[in-house]
């Protein structure tokens, strides 16, 4: 089971205005964006930990030592030319969430809503450097990956969660789950990566090229990439 420490260096600020709904706002103060960012940079604590299991698209399992079937959704659809997923879980710890609660705590809101959108920014950046990792690696295997897809993208019932979290040894990095299903620290990304023989000549190859918000129901998502 690889462990995996990536780096937080830069935050992409395009990232930190989508999820703080600010896109489309020409006037805000850029020092409270580069305080979040800076803050969110210095106080993430990024860990990724995954594993590779064998995939049966035929009856949508993950085979994993208590196999996992998948419902007959969008996350089936995706993964109907995998042969193997990788199961990942990525955080950067509770510090993060823990400022944003006393900046709330000080009123100071804008900040403390800034600071969130940071660290989500970041978790998000975590998780792709995890990717890469794998693609690198599977890539080498003659796999090509498909992106990452969560529980609760799409049609995926979140109560997976907790399965989920368990197949990627979430709890070696410190992730836990509430019973409402909410990953602890709030900062942490569960998903499932299909490993797929080649891309040509794919039934399904529009999965592979879209995006993950190609596949969620949620149009008027502020979040949402056009």
């Amino acid at each position: 089971m690889p462990i995996y420490n990536p780096t937080i260096q830069t935050l992409d600020m395009s990232e930190l205005k989508r999820y703080s709904g600010l896109t489309k706002c020409t006037e805000f103060p850029q020092r409270l964006l580069d305080q979040a960012c800076t803050e969110a940079q210095i106080i993430s604590q990024p860990k990724a930990s995954w594993q590779i299991y064998d995939y049966d698209a035929s009856t949508s399992t993950i085979m994993s030592p208590e196999p996992l079937s998948l419902p007959p959704t969008v996350i089936s659809k995706h993964l109907a030319n995998s042969l193997k997923v990788a199961v990942i879980a990525v955080t950067i710890g509770p510090d993060l969430e823990k400022l944003v609660s006393e900046y709330f705590s000080k009123n100071e809101y804008t900040l403390g809503l800034l600071l969130d959108a940071a660290g989500t920014t970041a978790v998000e950046l975590a998780a792709d450097q995890a990717c890469e990792l794998i693609k690198q690696d599977e890539n080498k295997q003659g796999y090509t990956t498909l992106f990452r897809f969560s529980p609760g993208y799409g049609q995926w019932d979140i109560r997976v969660q907790p399965q989920i979290l368990t197949l990627a040894h979430g709890d070696e990095i410190n992730i836990t789950a509430t019973s409402a299903c909410m990953l602890l620290p709030r900062k942490s990304i569960t998903a499932v990566i299909g490993l797929t023989p080649t891309v040509s000549n794919l039934p399904h190859k529009e999965t592979i090229e879209g995006s993950k918000c190609d596949q969620c129901q949620q149009i008027n998502c502020l979040s949402r990439k056009d």
